[in-house]
């Protein structure tokens, strides 16, 4: 019996003694859409994909009152691949999040394998959230050592203070005589009332390793706000990106066959705008971002993406959305989605979406 299932099981086992001491919810996401690509060096594929505008997850939260306002917390998160029905996230078993902790009058801190608060900032500002073809993270970074997570992380968030939360982050590079080496950290603010949502996310990587050191460090600020005029929603976001691994590139294998291989940049700055139209059962989506790489190589790039969603009710919708970038002077930009990098410079998706 593999090691994932085997997890499942006690798992469930589990859950049914825990819930009589703790409040044990199982929760999850349901994705699956026909996937179109095009422009790449191997030539157009259309394939079906799991997670294409949310990836599909199974997660069980929980907490339990320990008195006098505090709580004990967990949550474990696996990703899985409905196409194949294997797990994502390099086939881990609760690869998506994982951690424990307590909350309070105080905020909450936890443990574990969590979203840097960078990427979170990326969320809000993309009308996408940063999912289906228009993915803001086709061009713009999701930072973290796992793909907008860090591991061996531990976590604080605010309690809401008339509008403003913060968060802080710190990752342990878990580096035999180095403390420094792999190390991350990150930190927000946001402030949120009534129409209007501003946040700044910043994130610290350090590249040095156990083998190699001196390397620059990755550091990534993002401004985001949006603001709702009811009969649409504008979105901004604002990046500076600085230092190897600042942003790297999603697709890494020379998608384009370029007789030199595309650079990821390290020195960056990014802008999005975007916006969500809701009428009824209906949304529409926008957005434009604009890649500009300050090195000599200057390969700067453009996405553009819409998108539509249909609500059959508050847990299912049906999604489409379609997003082209444009490279210059060699860039390497591919137009992925939630769980892929993608293969070429244009992209359509079409699928359902269900949440539990």
């Amino acid at each position: 019996m593999k090691q994932s299932t085997l997890l499942f099981l006690l798992l469930g086992s589990a859950a049914g003694t825990a819930a009589a001491q703790t409040n044990v919810t199982m929760y999850g996401i349901a994705d699956v859409g026909v996937v179109a690509e095009r422009g790449g060096a191997a030539g157009s594929v259309s394939k079906l994909t799991s997670g294409v505008a949310s990836g599909s997850r199974l997660g069980f939260r929980g907490t339990e009152d320990l008195g006098s306002g505090l709580a004990a917390n967990f949550l474990l998160e696996t990703g899985i691949a409905i196409d194949t029905g294997g797990f994502n996230q390099g086939n881990t078993a609760f690869g998506r999040q994982a951690f424990v902790g307590l909350s309070g009058g105080f905020g909450a801190v936890t443990m574990g394998r969590q979203y840097t608060p960078q990427y979170v900032t990326l969320v809000l500002a993309d009308p996408f959230g940063t999912g289906m073809a228009g993915d803001a993270a086709n061009l713009m970074p999701n930072t973290g050592d796992a793909a907008s997570r860090m591991n061996n992380a531990i976590k604080y968030v605010s309690p809401n203070l008339s509008g403003f939360t913060g968060e802080l982050a710190y990752g342990f590079g878990e580096v035999a005589g180095d403390t420094k080496a792999a190390r991350q950290y990150g930190a927000a603010l946001g402030y949120a009332n009534g129409p209007i949502a501003v946040r700044l996310g910043y994130h610290n990587r350090n590249n040095d390793t156990a083998t190699v050191t001196g390397t620059s460090t990755a550091k990534d600020t993002l401004l985001a706000m949006t603001y709702d005029f009811n009969v649409a929603k504008l979105h901004l976001g604002y990046g500076v990106n600085k230092g190897t691994n600042s942003s790297p590139l999603r697709n890494t294998a020379n998608p384009y066959g370029s007789a030199v291989a595309p650079t990821a940049s390290t020195d960056s700055r990014d802008m999005l705008v975007g916006v969500t139209v809701p009428f009824g059962v209906h949304t529409l989506l926008g957005s434009y971002i604009r890649k500009n790489d300050r090195t000599a190589l200057n390969q700067d790039a453009n996405q553009w993406a819409l998108g539509y969603r249909y609500a059959f009710s508050k847990r299912t919708e049906l999604y489409a959305a379609y997003a082209r970038i444009s490279n210059d002077n060699g860039a390497g930009y591919t137009v992925g989605s939630a769980i892929e990098a993608g293969s070429g410079d244009k992209a359509f998706n079409l699928g359902v979406r269900h949440t539990f």
